[in-house]
């Protein structure tokens, strides 16, 4: 039995967390939301898990350190200055970053990367995605996930090859473009799909979240592999033992 503290305990998600942990076993050591001690939560706990917003990320990552304790993050949103954070983070205590918790997007990803290389460049990938009315992101963490798995597969960055937000006269679509397109409305949990578009064929690979609750057993997975990591840099994809 862990402790696992939430950083984001009043969201959605945090709520969903301390369904799932109290359903899995698990002890809640507590939650912070805005305005919380993340370093206090950090003591209490053996383990972090972050759906908070990118703005707290480093007073997060420094409770993590100074409790010498794992830190799942789940915040989406991250800009260069956050990952270099973690990256930094990382050298000290086991961090694992994430667009997405879900073990079916885990293995979307991993199955979109395999495509992606097998396929080739002469495939077109266009990457669809559709979220609650509330969401303030876009694209969202999990599309730029999948984005990035098929960048890899490729061997390109996805930064240079994306395509997003078409409108008006934009030109014929650049060879080997990976491209993006968010809708948002209702109470969506959310929806990706990724077309690879060949010669007269298509192939589409998608994962439909019908509950929050499956990003938080995702989580909590992710919470229970990491007690016994080394300091580093982990990923959803080592959870379920891809790599």
């Amino acid at each position: 039995m862990a402790r696992i503290g939430i950083i984001g305990s009043e969201g959605a998600m945090g709520h969903a967390l301390a369904h799932v942990v109290a359903a899995s076993g698990h002890e809640l050591a507590g939650g912070i939301d805005r305005g919380g001690d993340p370093a206090g939560l950090a003591d209490a706990s053996d383990v972090l898990i972050d759906f908070s917003v990118p703005q707290a990320l480093d007073a997060n990552l420094h409770a993590a350190i100074g409790a010498g304790i794992p830190i799942v993050i789940g915040t989406t949103g991250l800009d260069t200055s956050h990952h270099d954070a973690i990256d930094n983070a990382a050298r000290v205590v086991a961090v694992l970053q994430t667009g997405n918790t879900s073990l079916g997007v885990t293995l979307l990803a991993h199955l979109v990367r395999e495509a992606a290389a097998r396929l080739g460049p002469d495939w077109d990938i266009e990457i669809l995605e559709m979220h609650h009315r509330r969401k303030v992101d876009a694209p969202s963490g999990t599309a730029l996930l999948l984005g990035e798995a098929a960048a890899q597969g490729r061997g390109v960055d996805l930064a240079e090859q994306s395509e997003r937000g078409r409108d008006g006269h934009t030109g014929a679509r650049q060879e080997g473009a990976v491209g993006f397109a968010s809708l948002r409305g209702g109470t969506v949990a959310g929806e990706h799909s990724v077309i690879l578009a060949g010669e007269e064929e298509r192939l589409t690979l998608s994962h439909s979240a019908e509950n929050r609750s499956i990003f938080a057993r995702g989580a909590v997975r992710a919470a229970e592999w990491m007690l016994a990591r080394e300091p580093g840099r982990y990923t959803m994809e080592e959870v379920l033992g891809l790599q």
